[in-house]
């Protein structure tokens, strides 16, 4: 059966190759009128090839793209990236380069699982290396599906060797009470010093915003706008977020705290919308689950560094209290959205009429 005009074109090369049919499609003349064919890749029999070719015509790509080799994507990757993740990340990803030799001349778009958990596997390091390898993967391939060179992200199927288990055990609520019982009688004293949280100032929340595009920030963002604790944000699953009433429940370490209810702030929907359309367990996660405090300290520190900005999670809610406070909003309110135990607050009971003062008053934060 022929082709249409245009449609390309499967034919068997000489020699013994281990592919030796070549899928090809006219790209175009040269000076003297003859046509110049773009190769769109080879394959182990003609059969493979139609299909091939069947399947470009339906949804061309950009063979230009699919030829880019890892070592040129990392190379593209490391000047359009690479600048904007903080000093740590970007050692320990250049390290983790280092051990991928084996793929640099490899066309990016022919990588597989299997040949990114071979480097994970085969780096002779331990934990911290084989993380920073798949580190790496995670942000190629991320970067190579935002510029249409691969559409399936196969580093996110690849495994590392886990962080090893300490012997270390937690501490004991006695423990903890005793603790707390000397640290009062010590701040009582004057042995510890004072300190105040800082508030961000609106300097600073608009150079948040101006960079909203990099990662993480708009996570900085939403604690900036919510009040919620750090430990309690990492908490809080898609089921969670109420877009029809424009609410997320959460909250815990107090009574007053838990499964409280948090206005969605009209500047922040977009980016809780977004961070939903991933359709993940939890509103925030990394490499498909949930985000550990530590990890989160880690994009979090790197923010603060990149954006010369010095301050910690909690200063947000600091934050959020005292322009709350100055805006004359409603004590109630929030105390509510704080998740602070008040004189003003009985039994929460979440009343649609509840629900519109609470809006109302986290409208009041306009950084």
């Amino acid at each position: 059966m022929k082709h249409p005009n245009g449609y390309g074109t499967v034919a068997r090369l000489s020699g013994n190759r281990r592919r030796p049919y070549i899928v090809k499609k006219t790209g175009g003349y040269d000076t003297r009128g003859y046509p110049v064919p773009d190769i769109i890749g080879y394959t182990t029999t003609k059969e493979e090839g139609l299909i091939m070719l069947a399947q470009y015509n339906n949804d061309p790509w950009d063979i230009d793209k699919s030829k880019t080799t890892f070592e040129e994507l990392y190379a593209l990757w490391e000047k359009k990236k690479f600048p904007k993740l903080g000093a740590s990340n970007q050692s320990s990803l250049k390290a983790a380069y280092n051990h991928c030799s084996a793929l640099y001349k490899k066309k990016y778009k022919e990588i597989r699982t299997y040949h990114m958990q071979d480097a994970i596997d085969g780096c002779g390091k331990g934990y911290s290396t084989q993380g920073a390898i798949k580190n790496l993967f995670g942000h190629l391939d991320a970067f190579a599906f935002e510029t249409d060179v691969i559409n399936k992200m196969y580093s996110e199927l690849t495994t590392s060797e886990p962080i090893p288990e300490t012997e270390k055990k937690p501490f004991t609520d006695k423990e903890i009470e005793r603790i707390w019982k000397m640290y009062n009688k010590l701040n009582k004293s004057g042995i510890i010093p004072e300190t105040k949280a800082k508030s961000f100032t609106d300097n600073e929340i608009k150079k948040l915003w101006e960079n909203g595009g990099d990662e993480w920030i708009d996570s900085v963002l939403m604690f900036m706008y919510t009040g919620f604790r750090i430990s309690e944000l990492l908490d809080i699953c898609t089921a969670d977020v109420d877009l029809t009433q424009g609410v997320i429940k959460g909250g815990k370490k107090t009574k007053a705290g838990k499964g409280r209810i948090v206005p969605i702030h009209t500047k922040i929907l977009p980016l809780v919308e977004k961070r939903l359309t991933e359709g993940k367990e939890y509103l925030l996660t990394y490499n498909g689950k949930k985000v550990s405090l530590t990890q989160y300290y880690k994009f979090w520190n790197e923010i603060m560094e990149n954006l010369k900005i010095e301050h910690k999670p909690h200063e947000s809610r600091h934050t959020i209290r005292s322009r709350l406070d100055s805006k004359g909003g409603n004590k109630k309110c929030i105390d509510l959205i704080m998740g602070h135990k008040s004189k003003e607050v009985g039994e929460r009971v979440y009343t649609h009429k509840t629900i519109k003062e609470l809006k109302d008053t986290i409208e009041l934060l306009d950084y």
